[in-house]
């Protein structure tokens, strides 16, 4: 499976394609593998952590069931900057709270499939994304919506 690794101020990001389409993003891997759809991909996870891309356009494929994919699709259609909670996905899918929480933390790509702006219904939550919450602080920060960290 190819897959490419991309230096941004959230780390190290690897990309891994799988039959035309990006399947997974984390913070580990080492890939120099230079297909057009991963350099596509890097240049628009490169743009997003530049500030200059604020919706990802690429081709996803989420593996595991539908509600995993449900949940992501929710989780996709958060727009950048705005964050939402595990009840409003919930009560979207008609399902629990806590389960949508373990969907999210099963999201396969993060970051463009943006579950660190699903909140609890307290407020901040963790992230499964290397260095967790920090991260997931980060990222919100990036985005302008840490307001409410303040």
């Amino acid at each position: 499976m190819p897959i490419l690794t991309i230096p941004t101020q959230f780390g190290p990001l690897t990309l891994w394609e799988d039959d035309s389409a990006i399947v997974r993003l984390d913070w580990d891997g080492d890939g120099t593998d230079d297909t057009p759809l991963l350099v596509e991909a890097a240049r628009q996870v490169q743009a997003y952590a530049a500030g200059t891309l604020t919706e990802f356009d690429l081709p996803l494929r989420i593996k595991g069931s539908d509600f995993q994919r449900d949940v992501c699709a929710q989780m996709s259609a958060i727009p950048f900057g705005e964050t939402v909670t595990y009840g409003d996905i919930a009560k979207a899918l008609n399902q629990s709270a806590q389960a949508v929480g373990s969907a999210c933390g099963g999201n396969p790509i993060p970051v463009i499939i943006p579950c660190h702006r699903v909140m609890g219904a307290k407020g901040l939550t963790g992230f499964s994304g290397k260095g967790g919450v920090e991260t997931k602080v980060a990222l919100l920060r990036h985005e302008g919506a840490g307001g409410f960290l303040i």
